[in-house]
């Protein structure tokens, strides 16, 4: 198989495996037992915490594990809004941020918290302007991702959160997910108050993350039970998982300058070979500040679905916005936010390559997709109006 859907998630690697099976086998102890056993657990959470909290710049209490990306941004969203109601009920996000967040934006508009999202332009980009126009002295959470894991682009975290200090005491989050190890992602530098993030994104595994949560942020725990977790998020810590976690984010630091570069060639790749070769072919996302393994794209007269058909019986992974529903293809919520019409939407391809894929396998993939692309617009062509 050529992988090509790391965006999706990713192999784990041999120093994560090498760093967990302890935790697996012979030191299996729950942290949270006072003898031997749990101690030797609880340390081995300790030091992941420790080293999670260096790799972003924060303090280790500001660390708290999750089970992933989607949990994080699950407490985040309620965790923020109801513990901080008594100061506002509203809140803003984006249009294309991860079902995670858009459906814990629905939840609470069922319970009477008002909620804006903010377009985007054509490239995917929040504009801080209509941030500052949005935020109201009730806002109390501001919610746009650092990278968007549909088309790429990474959003002015920066300038987005200097807008809300600027006119309002609303919390920031960002959904960091996609953006954790492939480009910098320090708390302080971005500014913000809550940053999520998922471990097998980064070669971690699953099940495994983590929510940082700046000192001083009011926060309601959403897991409720025992006092694990500073009292933030109970549950018996997945302790191999967090040791996994740490690693991980350990080699993404170590590799990171020989990674990225790796990773933007065969992006570069990848992206000029298909718009050379394939006629109505079109990038979606930022041409330039966009993800460094990341590249997709819109192809006329295509369905997204049916071309990652096509890939998998050429043994080929990737992944399409649109997805097959009652019979019909849906188009991708962030796609229609870019202002497509559905009938390009649902044309949508990803491909996302990885640390250890080859030039071979990205010429693999160019030399076959344009005849793919061809054969489907021949046998069932879409409409492009």
């Amino acid at each position: 198989m050529i992988y090509l859907d790391h965006s999706a998630t990713t192999p784990l690697d041999p120093e994560v495996l090498d760093a967990m099976l302890p935790y697996l086998r012979d030191n299996f102890g729950n942290a949270s037992s006072v003898y031997g056993l749990g101690q030797a657990a609880r340390r081995a959470v300790d030091q992941a915490r420790d080293e999670v909290a260096a790799y972003f710049g924060v303090q280790a209490r500001e660390v708290v594990f999750t089970s992933g990306g989607t949990e994080g941004d699950n407490f985040a969203w309620r965790g923020i809004a109801v513990r901080n109601a008594d100061r506002g009920r509203h809140l803003i996000t984006s249009t294309v941020e991860h079902d995670a967040v858009l459906r814990s934006a629905e939840a609470l508009e069922t319970e009477g918290f008002e909620v804006t999202r903010l377009p985007v332009d054509r490239q995917g980009m929040v504009d801080p302007d209509d941030l500052q126009r949005a935020l109201r002295p009730d806002t109390t959470l501001v919610s746009i991702m650092h990278a968007n894991n549909e088309i790429g682009t990474i959003e002015p975290i920066e300038e987005l959160v200097a807008v809300t200090r600027s006119h309002s005491t609303a919390y920031f989050h960002t959904d960091a997910v996609q953006s954790t190890g492939k480009i910098p992602t320090d708390f302080n530098t971005l500014g913000v108050d809550l940053l999520a993030m998922s471990a097998h994104k980064l070669h971690g595994p699953k099940g495994t993350g983590c929510l940082l949560i700046r000192s001083g942020v009011r926060i309601q725990p959403q897991i409720l039970g025992g006092g694990h977790e500073r009292n933030r998020r109970a549950g018996t810590e997945n302790v191999a998982g967090i040791v996994g976690l740490a690693r991980a984010l350990a080699i993404a630091h170590r590799d990171f300058d020989h990674n990225t570069a790796h990773l933007r060639r065969l992006r570069d790749r990848l992206i000029s070979g298909v718009l050379d070769r394939i006629p109505g072919s079109r990038l979606t996302g930022h041409p330039t500040n966009r993800l460094p393994h990341h590249a997709s794209f819109l192809f006329d007269g295509v369905e997204g679905e049916s071309l990652l058909l096509q890939l998998d019986m050429q043994g080929v992974a990737g992944s399409s916005g649109s997805a097959c529903t009652s019979g019909s293809v849906e188009p991708s919520h962030v796609i229609l936010a870019l202002g497509y019409p559905r009938e390009r939407a649902v044309g949508s391809l990803r491909l996302s390559v990885g640390k250890e894929n080859r030039d071979d396998e990205v010429e693999t993939v160019l030399a076959n997709l344009p005849g793919m692309v061809a054969r489907l617009r021949a046998m069932a062509p879409i409409s492009a109006a």
